[in-house]
């Protein structure tokens, strides 16, 4: 008897600029009678970054479950935006509020025109200064060309993320990851990658231009990443005093595929601190696969 299933997959590209663009994320409604084994198959097969599995919370509007194509993981930010924006356009949304449960517990979803926000947590900062030349050998750096009055930080909103300071673009652009010594230095922080970024003056509709490198999550380099862009937007006000509420994210742009994409971060300040952030942009439909599942 054929035990196969097939299993509808919406792929679906988040932080798109201008709907172009973006990263693609996986997304599989009414998720709630797979295992385990069948996400990270259908992840597998996806062969994307990350795919979402959609179900009924009893705590939440939605449960969420994030698989890149080797692991779970607690949260993904282009998958979240990329499921809502889904929900929304489905009329499967009511509203302009929502709530995701996760393994790590519940997030807050706001709808703001077509763009899609998750919560994120008041960060927390690390100090990386022991692995510091470790971490520039990985990516082909020297401290010169780190940005001045700067350090390279370990920074959490609920995943961790090593964020890099890069002087210029062309520095920036010019990266050499390896990615075997970025995936063992990444496990012993237990991050999910490195966020190489630089400060983007020339370009009024975006503060920053970023890299992203994930190898240890099976991800050599990623278009969007909503939940490094809210580290990054924290470190931005708090470390480099960038006294802003809103900061535009650009990422995608140098990988050997170029996909721009823009994330949008908003900070809310109590007393000159960061106690909650949202990070959001547009999810665009861009095809749907039929996934055969072998039971």
């Amino acid at each position: 008897m054929d035990q196969s299933k097939t299993i509808k997959v919406q792929i679906i590209n988040a932080f798109v600029a201008n709907n172009k663009g973006g990263n693609p994320a996986g997304v599989v409604l009414n998720a709630g009678e797979l295992s385990i084994r069948n996400k990270l198959e259908i992840a597998q097969k996806v062969g994307l970054s990350e795919t979402a599995f959609v179900s009924s919370s009893k705590t939440d509007a939605f449960k969420l479950d994030f698989y890149t194509p080797t692991k779970q993981i607690a949260h993904c930010g282009h998958a979240t935006v990329a499921t809502f924006s889904y929900l929304k356009q489905q009329g499967l949304l009511k509203g302009n509020t929502s709530s995701k449960e996760t393994i790590d517990g519940s997030r807050g979803i706001r709808i703001i025109g077509e763009n899609a926000f998750m919560e994120q947590r008041a960060p927390k900062y690390a100090s990386l200064e022991n692995y510091k030349a470790a971490i520039l050998k990985s990516v082909g750096l020297d401290t010169a060309d780190l940005l001045p009055n700067t350090s390279i930080q370990l920074v959490n909103t609920g995943n961790s993320f090593v964020l890099i300071p890069v002087k210029t673009t062309k520095a920036l652009k010019n990266l050499k990851p390896n990615l075997a010594l970025i995936k063992k230095i990444s496990i012993e922080l237990e991050a999910v990658g490195y966020y190489a970024f630089t400060p983007t003056s020339s370009n009024v509709e975006s503060d920053a231009t970023t890299r992203m490198f994930a190898p240890s999550y099976g991800i050599s380099e990623e278009a969007a990443t909503g939940m490094a862009a809210g580290p990054l937007a924290s470190y931005l006000y708090d470390v480099m005093s960038i006294d802003k509420r809103r900061f535009m994210i650009q990422q995608g742009n140098f990988m050997d595929s170029p996909s721009p994409s823009l994330i949008i971060v908003d900070l809310n300040i109590e007393k000159g601190k960061i106690t909650q952030l949202m990070a959001g942009g547009k999810g665009v439909v861009k095809e749907e696969l039929i996934i055969t599942l072998d039971q």
